[in-house]
């Protein structure tokens, strides 16, 4: 399989994605919107299809288009995470889908393109290739931000993140343009041989092009879209922003440190803990005052990447190993979170403020428990998932000698429990504010699979751990 010389089978579940996501374009096209159910489940087969091809792909490094796109250990360990998080939000979604006045069969098909992106910038290893995922994913997220055309709420989040995404998206082509005038290359490896100190230009170019990212990841000081777009959009959409697409971004952010400026590490690492020690602390105190469940999730979100970042900021195999143990407990607590927010429904209506979980213990005892596991992992409390998660960054920070920066993540860590633990008073302790509707199964289910993960990840971590250390290898 080539094309133009190059061979084709290290793209070819991005390829297999792209045509089925034209596809299906085309029998919505023709079917109209009553095709929106066939074609949600179609696109989540594509996802698996797509899955399923990203592990037959021979083992080792595969590189095509001159070595601009890289398939790895790194690169397969975050697609598949990636994929996950774009299906599981399909069948999350299928409920806001069902509804007549919502049938947008263009959703899925837009997640698919947004899937295609994703995979294009986890590989990506050169600036080229980077931003082209880039754009692919954002495009489509920029869209379904705004899914809800009769929604003024909607809308607004859709345009709020079209502007400062096109601001980041000019800041990180402009780095990218320093950094290819300053090492005449824009291969990572070349400008890794290229920049061994760090003149002016440079770190300009790294300044800027880690700006980007940090916008894709929201991130301190690039997050003030987070909240307004988390609010606005339909809570699919935002369990779909909250989960894959930070996959991506952070996968690309760890690439483009590792292997493009391994030689100037010092320069981009204050770059870096300056960021995470900003996220983690914006992320804890801001969501405080909070009283809607999704802004409270939008700080959550930022806060949680700034922990990720920690591992980043060591510069080592196993941070690099933290990032990934950490992501991959994030997708899973945030994508369980999210099916009890969407389970939140009175009389059909659903409901969003901190306020509607009062005594959700007595009118639904499992849910509640269930989002209490959830809300005590996020703030990271052992034995749960999201103790470990913390725990293999901060081992990280302090092997690589940033003591400051593991206590003030822990310090961090201390200060968001509060909210969390506030929602389960909430829940446990408040008066009932009335019986939730029926969950449906998609959204039981999702729940169940995730939040037993969640809960016994301290039985058997060993799979999990030993994947992302041989993916972290794969980059040094």
């Amino acid at each position: 399989m080539t094309f133009a010389g190059y061979s084709l089978l290290p793209v070819l579940p991005e390829i297999v994605l792209a045509l089925g996501a034209m596809v299906l374009l085309m029998i919505g096209a023709f079917r109209g919107q009553g095709a929106t159910p066939a074609i949600t489940v179609l696109a989540v087969l594509l996802l698996v299809a797509a899955g399923a091809l990203e592990l037959w792909l021979p083992a080792g490094r595969l590189v095509t288009f001159a070595g601009g796109f890289v398939v790895d250990d790194f690169a397969r360990f975050l697609k598949i995470l990636a994929l996950i998080g774009s299906g599981v939000t399909l069948i999350l979604a299928r409920d806001f889908l069902s509804d007549p006045s919502r049938r947008i069969f263009e959703f899925a098909i837009l997640v698919l393109l947004s899937s295609v992106g994703m995979m294009v910038l986890i590989s990506a290893a050169d600036l080229i290739t980077l931003y082209l995922g880039l754009e692919l994913m954002s495009l489509a997220l920029y869209v379904v931000a705004a899914s809800q055309r009769d929604n003024a709420k909607s809308t607004e989040a859709g345009l709020k993140y079209f502007v400062l995404g096109a601001l980041s998206s000019g800041m990180l082509l402009y780095g990218a343009s320093l950094v290819y005038g300053f090492t005449g290359t824009v291969m990572f490896s070349g400008i890794a041989a290229a920049a061994t100190t760090g003149s002016l230009g440079i770190v300009f170019g790294i300044v800027f092009v880690l700006a980007g990212l940090c916008f894709k990841v929201s991130a301190v000081p690039f997050h003030m879209w987070t909240p307004d777009v988390y609010e606005g959009a339909p809570t699919p959409v935002t369990a779909f922003f909250a989960s894959a697409p930070k996959v991506a971004a952070l996968a690309v952010f760890t690439r483009v440190a590792l292997t493009a400026f391994p030689g100037i590490k010092h320069d981009w690492q204050q770059i870096v803990v300056f960021v995470s020690i900003a996220s983690m602390v914006l992320g804890s105190f801001a969501a405080i005052g909070q009283t809607n469940i999704k802004r409270l999730m939008a700080y959550s979100s930022i806060g949680h990447m700034g922990f990720a970042l920690i591992g980043l900021a060591a510069g080592t195999a196993e941070g690099a190993q933290g990032i990934l143990v950490y992501i991959s407990i994030y997708v899973a607590m945030t994508l369980a979170s999210f099916s009890v927010i969407l389970a939140m429904k009175r009389n059909g209506q659903a409901v969003e403020t901190i306020a509607d979980f009062a005594g959700l213990s007595r009118t639904n005892p499992l849910l509640a428990f269930f989002f209490a596991m959830l809300l005590f992992s996020l703030a990271g409390v052992p034995p749960l998932a999201g103790f470990f998660a913390k725990w293999y960054v901060f081992v990280a920070a302090i092997k690589a000698g940033m003591f400051t920066l593991a206590v003030v993540g822990v310090l961090a860590s201390v200060v968001g429990a509060f909210y969390y633990l506030n929602i389960v008073k909430v829940m446990y302790f408040d008066e009932p504010a009335g019986a939730v509707d029926p969950v449906r199964i998609e959204l039981r289910t999702v729940l169940a699979i995730a939040g037993t993960f969640n809960i016994l990840f301290f039985v058997y971590p060993a799979p999990l751990v030993s994947m992302a250390a041989a993916a972290a290898k794969s980059l040094f």
